[in-house]
Protein backbone atom coordinates (compact mmCIF):
# COMPACT_ATOMS: atom_id res chain seq x y z
CA UNK A 1 0.00 0.00 0.00
CA UNK A 2 1.38 3.44 -0.96
CA UNK A 3 1.95 6.24 1.57
CA UNK A 4 -0.99 8.20 0.15
CA UNK A 5 -3.31 5.19 0.29
CA UNK A 6 -2.23 4.49 3.86
CA UNK A 7 -2.95 8.08 4.90
CA UNK A 8 -6.35 7.97 3.18
CA UNK A 9 -7.24 4.74 4.98
CA UNK A 10 -6.18 6.26 8.29
CA UNK A 11 -8.28 9.36 7.65
CA UNK A 12 -11.34 7.28 6.81
CA UNK A 13 -10.86 5.12 9.91
CA UNK A 14 -10.56 8.15 12.22
CA UNK A 15 -13.58 9.81 10.59
CA UNK A 16 -15.65 6.65 11.03
CA UNK A 17 -14.80 6.51 14.75
CA UNK A 18 -15.72 10.17 15.21
CA UNK A 19 -19.04 9.82 13.37
CA UNK A 20 -20.06 6.79 15.47
CA UNK A 21 -19.13 8.56 18.70
CA UNK A 22 -20.91 11.76 17.60
CA UNK A 23 -24.18 9.85 17.14
CA UNK A 24 -23.79 8.07 20.50
CA UNK A 25 -22.97 11.32 22.30
CA UNK A 26 -26.06 13.03 20.91
CA UNK A 27 -28.29 10.11 21.95
CA UNK A 28 -26.78 10.07 25.45
CA UNK A 29 -27.16 13.86 25.77
CA UNK A 30 -30.80 13.67 24.67
CA UNK A 31 -31.59 11.01 27.27
CA UNK A 32 -29.97 12.90 30.15
CA UNK A 33 -31.35 16.33 29.22
CA UNK A 34 -34.89 15.06 28.63
CA UNK A 35 -35.22 13.15 31.89
CA UNK A 36 -33.32 15.82 33.79
CA UNK A 37 -35.90 18.40 32.71
CA UNK A 38 -38.78 16.06 33.56
CA UNK A 39 -37.51 15.45 37.12
CA UNK A 40 -35.98 18.91 37.68
CA UNK A 41 -32.58 17.28 38.27
CA UNK A 42 -29.87 19.89 37.78
CA UNK A 43 -27.24 17.17 37.99
CA UNK A 44 -28.72 15.22 35.09
CA UNK A 45 -29.21 18.39 33.08
CA UNK A 46 -25.59 19.41 33.68
CA UNK A 47 -24.41 15.95 32.68
CA UNK A 48 -26.59 16.16 29.58
CA UNK A 49 -24.94 19.42 28.56
CA UNK A 50 -21.58 17.78 29.23
CA UNK A 51 -22.46 15.00 26.78
CA UNK A 52 -23.62 17.65 24.31
CA UNK A 53 -20.17 19.25 24.62
CA UNK A 54 -18.73 15.85 23.73
CA UNK A 55 -20.75 15.92 20.53
CA UNK A 56 -19.52 19.42 19.72
CA UNK A 57 -15.93 18.25 20.24
CA UNK A 58 -16.57 15.44 17.72
CA UNK A 59 -17.67 18.05 15.19
CA UNK A 60 -14.49 20.03 15.89
CA UNK A 61 -12.49 16.85 15.36
CA UNK A 62 -14.15 16.11 12.01
CA UNK A 63 -13.54 19.65 10.76
CA UNK A 64 -9.94 19.49 11.99
CA UNK A 65 -9.36 16.23 10.11
CA UNK A 66 -10.83 17.64 6.92
CA UNK A 67 -8.38 20.54 7.12
CA UNK A 68 -5.42 18.40 8.22
CA UNK A 69 -5.58 15.94 5.33
CA UNK A 70 -5.57 18.42 2.50
CA UNK A 71 -2.47 17.80 0.35
CA UNK A 72 0.59 20.09 0.57
CA UNK A 73 0.42 23.21 -1.53
CA UNK A 74 2.64 26.15 -2.49
CA UNK A 75 2.04 28.01 0.77
CA UNK A 76 2.08 24.88 2.94
CA UNK A 77 4.80 22.58 1.54
CA UNK A 78 4.85 20.50 4.74
CA UNK A 79 1.11 19.86 4.51
CA UNK A 80 -1.70 20.77 6.90
CA UNK A 81 -1.29 18.06 9.56
CA UNK A 82 -1.03 20.51 12.44
CA UNK A 83 -4.68 21.40 11.95
CA UNK A 84 -5.25 18.07 13.73
CA UNK A 85 -3.31 19.46 16.69
CA UNK A 86 -5.35 22.66 16.62
CA UNK A 87 -8.50 20.53 16.69
CA UNK A 88 -7.12 18.76 19.78
CA UNK A 89 -6.59 22.18 21.36
CA UNK A 90 -10.21 22.96 20.55
CA UNK A 91 -11.28 19.82 22.37
CA UNK A 92 -9.12 20.81 25.34
CA UNK A 93 -10.88 24.16 25.36
CA UNK A 94 -14.21 22.35 25.45
CA UNK A 95 -12.97 20.46 28.50
CA UNK A 96 -12.13 23.74 30.22
CA UNK A 97 -15.58 25.07 29.33
CA UNK A 98 -17.18 21.96 30.81
CA UNK A 99 -15.07 22.35 33.95
CA UNK A 100 -16.16 25.97 34.44
CA UNK A 101 -19.78 25.05 33.76
CA UNK A 102 -19.74 22.29 36.39
CA UNK A 103 -18.02 24.54 38.92
CA UNK A 104 -20.68 27.19 38.38
CA UNK A 105 -23.46 24.63 38.69
CA UNK A 106 -21.87 23.03 41.74
CA UNK A 107 -21.36 26.23 43.73
CA UNK A 108 -24.78 27.50 42.68
CA UNK A 109 -26.42 24.26 43.86
CA UNK A 110 -24.86 24.67 47.32
CA UNK A 111 -27.30 27.53 47.89
CA UNK A 112 -30.30 25.58 46.62
CA UNK A 113 -32.65 23.96 49.11
CA UNK A 114 -35.01 22.11 46.76
CA UNK A 115 -34.17 18.48 45.94
CA UNK A 116 -34.97 17.02 42.53
CA UNK A 117 -37.26 14.05 42.03
CA UNK A 118 -35.33 10.77 42.13
CA UNK A 119 -36.91 7.68 40.56
CA UNK A 120 -35.78 4.24 39.51
CA UNK A 121 -35.72 5.46 35.93
CA UNK A 122 -33.29 8.21 36.99
CA UNK A 123 -30.79 5.54 38.00
CA UNK A 124 -31.56 3.52 34.87
CA UNK A 125 -30.85 6.44 32.56
CA UNK A 126 -27.60 7.35 34.32
CA UNK A 127 -26.26 3.79 34.55
CA UNK A 128 -27.10 2.99 30.92
CA UNK A 129 -25.54 6.17 29.54
CA UNK A 130 -22.50 5.75 31.79
CA UNK A 131 -21.90 2.22 30.47
CA UNK A 132 -22.24 3.49 26.89
CA UNK A 133 -19.67 6.23 27.55
CA UNK A 134 -17.33 3.78 29.26
CA UNK A 135 -17.42 1.52 26.20
CA UNK A 136 -16.92 4.49 23.89
CA UNK A 137 -13.93 5.70 25.92
CA UNK A 138 -12.12 2.36 25.78
CA UNK A 139 -12.85 1.90 22.07
CA UNK A 140 -11.73 5.44 21.22
CA UNK A 141 -8.53 5.14 23.25
CA UNK A 142 -7.73 1.85 21.51
CA UNK A 143 -8.36 3.34 18.07
CA UNK A 144 -6.40 6.48 18.98
CA UNK A 145 -3.32 4.35 19.70
CA UNK A 146 -3.80 2.11 16.66
CA UNK A 147 -4.25 5.06 14.28
CA UNK A 148 -1.84 7.37 16.14
CA UNK A 149 -4.52 10.07 16.13
CA UNK A 150 -4.16 13.02 18.50
CA UNK A 151 -7.79 13.94 17.89
CA UNK A 152 -9.10 10.53 18.98
CA UNK A 153 -6.79 10.47 21.99
CA UNK A 154 -7.86 13.94 23.11
CA UNK A 155 -11.52 13.18 22.51
CA UNK A 156 -11.28 9.94 24.51
CA UNK A 157 -10.19 12.02 27.51
CA UNK A 158 -13.28 14.16 27.04
CA UNK A 159 -15.54 11.11 26.89
CA UNK A 160 -13.80 9.65 29.97
CA UNK A 161 -14.58 12.86 31.84
CA UNK A 162 -18.23 12.29 30.95
CA UNK A 163 -18.08 8.89 32.68
CA UNK A 164 -16.77 10.57 35.83
CA UNK A 165 -19.46 13.22 35.65
CA UNK A 166 -22.17 10.58 35.28
CA UNK A 167 -20.76 8.70 38.27
CA UNK A 168 -20.88 11.87 40.35
CA UNK A 169 -24.52 12.37 39.37
CA UNK A 170 -25.26 8.80 40.47
CA UNK A 171 -23.66 9.49 43.85
CA UNK A 172 -25.71 12.66 44.10
CA UNK A 173 -28.92 10.77 43.36
CA UNK A 174 -28.10 8.21 46.05
CA UNK A 175 -27.30 11.00 48.50
CA UNK A 176 -30.64 12.69 47.77
CA UNK A 177 -32.45 9.43 48.44
CA UNK A 178 -30.59 9.13 51.77
CA UNK A 179 -31.41 12.72 52.74
CA UNK A 180 -28.04 14.35 51.96
CA UNK A 181 -28.59 16.46 48.84
CA UNK A 182 -25.51 18.60 49.55
CA UNK A 183 -23.27 15.71 48.39
CA UNK A 184 -24.42 16.22 44.80
CA UNK A 185 -22.81 19.68 44.23
CA UNK A 186 -19.69 18.71 46.19
CA UNK A 187 -19.07 15.70 43.96
CA UNK A 188 -19.70 17.85 40.87
CA UNK A 189 -17.02 20.30 42.01
CA UNK A 190 -14.57 17.42 42.54
CA UNK A 191 -15.24 16.07 39.04
CA UNK A 192 -14.71 19.56 37.60
CA UNK A 193 -11.19 19.52 39.05
CA UNK A 194 -10.56 16.10 37.48
CA UNK A 195 -11.76 17.42 34.12
CA UNK A 196 -9.40 20.40 34.44
CA UNK A 197 -6.50 17.97 34.94
CA UNK A 198 -7.60 16.06 31.83
CA UNK A 199 -7.61 19.32 29.84
CA UNK A 200 -4.05 20.01 30.96
CA UNK A 201 -2.97 16.61 29.58
CA UNK A 202 -4.63 17.36 26.24
CA UNK A 203 -2.92 20.75 26.00
CA UNK A 204 0.45 19.20 26.89
CA UNK A 205 0.19 16.60 24.12
CA UNK A 206 -0.80 19.28 21.62
CA UNK A 207 2.07 21.50 22.77
CA UNK A 208 4.55 18.65 22.18
CA UNK A 209 3.60 18.74 18.50
CA UNK A 210 3.45 22.51 18.16
CA UNK A 211 6.89 23.09 19.73
CA UNK A 212 8.51 20.25 17.77
CA UNK A 213 9.27 17.85 20.61
CA UNK A 214 11.69 15.02 19.74
CA UNK A 215 9.62 12.18 18.27
CA UNK A 216 12.20 9.40 17.78
CA UNK A 217 15.10 8.22 19.92
CA UNK A 218 18.25 9.50 18.12
CA UNK A 219 20.18 6.39 19.18
CA UNK A 220 17.60 4.13 17.48
CA UNK A 221 17.75 6.19 14.30
CA UNK A 222 21.55 6.13 14.36
CA UNK A 223 21.65 2.34 14.78
CA UNK A 224 19.41 1.92 11.71
CA UNK A 225 21.58 4.22 9.60
CA UNK A 226 24.89 2.68 10.70
CA UNK A 227 23.78 -0.74 9.44
CA UNK A 228 24.02 0.57 5.86
CA UNK A 229 27.40 -0.28 4.23
CA UNK A 230 29.37 2.82 3.30
CA UNK A 231 28.09 5.03 6.15
CA UNK A 232 31.00 6.01 8.40
CA UNK A 233 29.13 8.17 10.89
CA UNK A 234 25.67 9.57 11.61
CA UNK A 235 25.01 12.61 13.77
CA UNK A 236 22.92 15.77 14.23
CA UNK A 237 19.75 13.68 14.23
CA UNK A 238 16.60 15.79 14.66
CA UNK A 239 12.97 14.72 14.59
CA UNK A 240 9.77 16.73 14.85
CA UNK A 241 6.10 16.81 13.89
CA UNK A 242 3.07 14.84 14.98
CA UNK A 243 3.45 11.35 16.41
CA UNK A 244 1.83 10.04 13.22
CA UNK A 245 3.61 12.42 10.82
CA UNK A 246 7.33 12.70 11.66
CA UNK A 247 10.07 14.61 9.84
CA UNK A 248 13.69 13.48 10.23
CA UNK A 249 16.81 15.56 9.59
CA UNK A 250 20.33 14.07 9.94
CA UNK A 251 23.91 14.12 8.65
CA UNK A 252 26.01 11.19 7.45
CA UNK A 253 29.74 10.86 6.78
CA UNK A 254 31.04 8.97 3.73
CA UNK A 255 34.42 8.41 2.10
CA UNK A 256 35.62 11.63 0.38
CA UNK A 257 36.54 9.64 -2.72
CA UNK A 258 32.93 8.59 -3.42
CA UNK A 259 31.29 9.95 -6.54
CA UNK A 260 28.27 12.23 -6.24
CA UNK A 261 26.12 9.48 -7.73
CA UNK A 262 27.19 6.89 -5.11
CA UNK A 263 26.83 9.40 -2.25
CA UNK A 264 23.35 10.28 -3.50
CA UNK A 265 22.41 6.59 -3.56
CA UNK A 266 23.58 6.20 0.05
CA UNK A 267 21.41 9.14 1.09
CA UNK A 268 18.48 7.48 -0.66
CA UNK A 269 19.23 4.19 1.13
CA UNK A 270 19.23 6.02 4.47
CA UNK A 271 15.83 7.55 3.74
CA UNK A 272 14.33 4.20 2.74
CA UNK A 273 15.79 2.39 5.76
CA UNK A 274 14.38 4.92 8.21
CA UNK A 275 10.93 4.92 6.61
CA UNK A 276 10.91 1.12 6.63
CA UNK A 277 11.90 0.95 10.31
CA UNK A 278 9.61 3.80 11.46
CA UNK A 279 6.29 3.65 9.60
CA UNK A 280 5.15 7.03 10.93
CA UNK A 281 8.04 8.92 9.28
CA UNK A 282 6.82 11.19 6.50
CA UNK A 283 10.07 12.64 5.17
CA UNK A 284 13.84 12.35 5.72
CA UNK A 285 16.42 14.98 4.84
CA UNK A 286 19.96 13.58 4.65
CA UNK A 287 23.03 15.84 4.65
CA UNK A 288 26.01 14.05 3.11
CA UNK A 289 29.47 15.09 4.35
CA UNK A 290 32.94 13.73 3.54
CA UNK A 291 34.70 11.95 6.41
CA UNK A 292 37.08 14.33 8.20
CA UNK A 293 34.94 17.35 7.37
CA UNK A 294 34.77 19.84 10.24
Amino acid sequence: MSKTSSQTSRLQAVQFVLWVILILNLLVALAKLSYGLITDSLGMQADGFHSLFDGISNVIGLVGLWLAYRPPDKEHPYGHKKFEVLAAVGIGSMLIGTCLYLLWKGFHALDQQAAPQVTGLSFGVMITTMLINLGVTRWEQKKGKELRSEILTADSYHTASDVLTSFSVLIGLVAIRLGYPIIDPLVAIFVAVVIAWTAIKVFKEAADSLVDKVRLDPDRVQSVVMEIPGILDCHEIRTRGLSSHIFVDLSIHVQPSLSIQVAHQLAHDVEEAIKKQFSNVEDVIVHVEPEGHE
